[in-house]
């Protein structure tokens, strides 16, 4: 069969790029949405609870279960033991245990599930078990597992030109040591699994995950079963932002074990506590740096070691920090460069993916030192950022070789330079710091150059299935999943365009491993991207097949059917239109396949895992932020005044949507680099800050009052779905401005001549101590 060929998007237009609803809003607002814990328990349910270690690193001497099971409604218990396949599991290496046995490597680590009747029965049960453990030596920080060269993956190396005899003759070198810390996805609805025995040993898995085909190759992993014995199928999610990526298989694959030895359906769903114990965060990292500059603020070589906090096991940790590396750039060329990743092993949770995927640990770096670099030079650290920016056809090189060839950086900074007023600004906020001894405000404009696609080329592809019902009416079913930001309803638009529908007409069903299989995560900003691609090659097809049949029935020849238009409900030739579903139904009456399945590979990735260096990114997404803050330098307290933000996003298949994005984004990195601390107790390993007691994620009351988010008028220039770009994960960079207005602020106290030594997150605690280390070097120097 001939190929499906797009077809020009002006015609149809209003059925996409359009600010639809999403989806589930009603569901969601009226409470009628179902979640994996709203769904109806069959009879015979089991509910389990997870008995953690208390130790970061110990032997278990010894476990009593006997006060467990003398509880009512207490069924069994299952331990590693209770495992029929490899008990052993991970993402990429196996290496992390499903249920700790003879060791324990953190403090929240799983030993067993204590199953009962009743939630609140199997979680009461679960406190009353008793290990006995000998404890081990536990390395419990990042520095200390680099000096004793403890690492979950290989270190990663990167070298470009001669960075060393570039520093060596450099006129200035920035030199320092700093850090950022780590964060807690936070996701409302937390990890649950509900297992389900069926017929001939096989198991249907209810999970909330981002990635329904590795918990499918997990589970049968562990049962030691063949992957179409196992069905795993996610409706929607209460976010996931990362932490369901791979994280959702312990859990997973701990109901499924325990639906296979009871024979009965069983749920495990964590408590907060729980899960924040027990699972792993975002990455933080420790930076050693040196930056050599000109009198002007260019840079003329870099060279930095990142190293990142991987936890126990490798789960992504090599993947996060490849795309940490290969951010580290972010907006700046680099002639020569020296970029170091290192994967510390430590006793603590295995950390994960998060919304940026080590990208923005690596950006983040080079913009403090700019930040740095400006105040040095006593320069507007816009200017130097200018100076130091991606060139158009020259200076277009990544360290790891792949050009910036969709540069639009130098545009959209200067649009929001004039939107946001932010030269008059700067004046502004100097004059109020002159006038003001204890309120300091602080002004910063940072840029984003995001790349997008997975770093592993072969996890750049995605299936779909479309069908189209004798009503008219039309269902796709995608391997991505739906954790509430609009992804479904994204796909559902694409669909409708392509047939020229309504949106009401189309509806998306839950990923399920049993319609498209061999599905990749929804991550790394691909969704839309991957889904969207595919999903319109499976209505093109169908699109196609009506065409030819409507053609002659319209008064043309097969001939014309590429001249065939759906829109508005409607299929037209010339003057003439037939309803949509009367074609449909005299399709399925002249025996025409009325559905069909659409596969997308990205095209042009290649990454040299060895060299590190390739064409990993399909395209960039860019953005840029300008934020002013408040500060009361009395006690560290501190507001966001107002941010301004102009960001990328192509042409946009839903608007509304895209700003919804970019808003959370920037308000879950501010929350990453202001008041979300995790905190381990230095001697026992605990991750202290385990509830939202404790661990800060920001309020309404922390939104600015004025937030001014606008979206970049050009589409991309690459071939993605109806020329869109991605938008998930790139608006978490644009909040690096509040840290740096932050900074700003602080470093007015001693006249903008101290480099404030503020380190992330910036809590009321850290800006004191980078005021006091200000105020005290500026006595010093008179």
């Amino acid at each position: 069969m001939k190929a499906p060929t797009p077809f020009s998007t002006a015609s149809t237009q209003a059925l996409y790029s359009a600010s639809v609803p999403h989806e589930s809003a009603h569901l969601h607002v009226s409470g009628q949405a179902v979640y994996i814990d709203d769904a109806p328990e069959l009879s015979g349910t089991l509910h389990a609870a997870l008995v953690l270690s208390k130790q970061a690193h110990a032997r278990i001497v010894a476990i009593s279960t006997e006060a467990a099971m003398a509880m009512p409604g207490v069924v069994a218990v299952v331990r590693a033991e209770d495992v029929p396949g490899d008990a052993m599991i991970g993402p990429i290496v196996h290496d992390e245990p499903l249920l700790a046995d003879a060791l324990v490597q953190y403090v929240g680590q799983p030993i067993l599930a204590v199953l009962a009747s009743s939630h609140e029965l199997a979680r009461r049960a679960a406190a009353k078990v008793q290990v006995d453990y000998a404890p081990l030596p536990a390395v419990l920080t990042i520095a200390q597992a680099r000096e004793a060269q403890s690492y979950v993956v290989e270190p990663l190396h990167l070298v470009r030109g001669e960075p060393d005899a570039a520093l060596a003759t450099a006129p200035r070198v920035l030199r320092g040591q700093w850090q950022c810390g780590g964060q807690e996805q936070f996701y409302l609805e937390g990890q649950i699994s509900y297992a389900i025995p069926k017929e001939d040993g096989t198991m249907h898995v209810l999970c909330s995950t981002q990635h329904p085909s590795e918990m499918q190759h997990l589970i049968a992993h562990v049962l030691e079963v063949p992957s179409h014995s196992v069905q795993v199928e996610m409706r929607r999610m209460g976010g996931g932002f990362g932490g369901k990526e791979s994280q959702s298989a312990q859990f997973a694959c701990i109901a499924a074990v325990a639906a296979r030895k009871l024979g009965r359906p069983v749920k495990l769903r964590l408590d907060r506590d729980d899960d924040m114990l027990a699972t792993g965060k975002r990455h933080d990292f420790l930076y050693d740096y040196a930056i050599g500059y000109d009198d002007e603020g260019r840079i003329l070589a870099a060279k930095v070691e990142m190293a990142a906090r991987g936890g126990y096991s490798a789960d992504l940790t090599a993947p996060v920090i490849t795309r940490a590396l290969c951010h580290f750039d972010n907006a700046y060329y680099l002639e020569h460069a020296d970029i170091a990743a290192l994967g510390c092993k430590t006793n603590t949770q295995s950390n994960t993916a998060f919304r940026g995927f080590g990208g923005p640990q690596g950006a983040l770096m080079m913009e403090y030192a700019l930040d740095s670099i400006a105040r040095e030079l006593d320069l507007d650290p816009l200017l130097v950022r200018q100076r130091n920016f991606y060139g158009i056809g020259e200076r277009n090189i990544t360290p790891y070789g792949q050009k910036v060839e969709d540069n639009i950086l130098h545009e959209l900074v200067a649009q929001l330079v004039e939107q946001s007023d932010y030269h008059a600004r700067r004046q502004a906020v100097a004059a109020f710091n002159a006038d003001n001894d204890v309120l300091k405000r602080g002004l910063a404009l940072t840029p984003l150059k995001f790349g997008i696609s997975f770093n592993v080329a072969h996890f750049n592809q995605a299936g779909a299935l479309v069908h189209v019902y004798t009503d008219g009416s039309v269902l796709v079913n995608h391997g991505g999943t739906e954790m509430g930001q609009g992804l479904n309803t994204k796909v559902v638009q694409v669909v409708a365009h392509v047939l020229g529908l309504p949106v009401t007409r189309v509806r998306a069903t839950a990923a399920d491993t049993g319609k498209v299989a061999n599905t990749s995560a929804t991550a790394a900003s691909t969704g839309s991207d991957l889904n969207g691609k595919a999903a319109e090659h499976a209505a093109l097809q169908v699109r196609q097949r009506l065409a030819a049949l409507a053609a002659p029935l319209l008064g043309g020849t097969p001939e014309d059917a590429d001249r065939v238009r759906f829109a508005e409900g409607q299929v037209w030739l010339n003057a003439q239109a037939m309803a949509f579903e009367a074609l449909v139904r005299k399709a399925y009456e002249a025996r025409v396949q009325l559905w069909s399945d659409g596969f997308y590979a990205t095209p042009g990735l290649h990454w040299d895992r060895v060299t590190l260096t390739g064409h990993p990114f399909y395209y960039f997404a860019y953005g840029a932020a300008v934020s002013e803050v408040q500060v009361d330098t009395l006690t560290g307290e501190w507001r966001l005044l107002r941010a301004d933000v102009l960001h990328d996003v192509g042409n946009p298949i839903n608007p509304a949507i895209d700003i919804g994005q970019i808003e959370g984004g920037f308000i879950q990195g501010m929350g990453w680099l202001t008041t979300e601390e995790l905190y381990w107790h230095p001697e026992t390993g605990k991750l202290m800050t385990h509830a939202p007691s404790t661990y800060k994620i920001p309020a309404v009351h922390d939104c600015p009052p004025v937030f001014n988010v606008r979206l970049f008028d050009q589409p991309n220039r690459m071939d993605t779905v109806l020329r869109s770009k991605a938008v998930g994960e790139p608006p978490l960079l644009l909040p690096f401005s509040v840290l740096l207005a932050l900074r700003d602020a602080i470093s007015s106290v001693g006249g903008h001549r101290i480099q404030p030594p503020l380190r992330a997150p910036a809590t009321p605690e850290a800006i004191l101590d980078a005021l006091d280390a200000v105020r005290t070097a500026a006595q010093k120097d008179g």
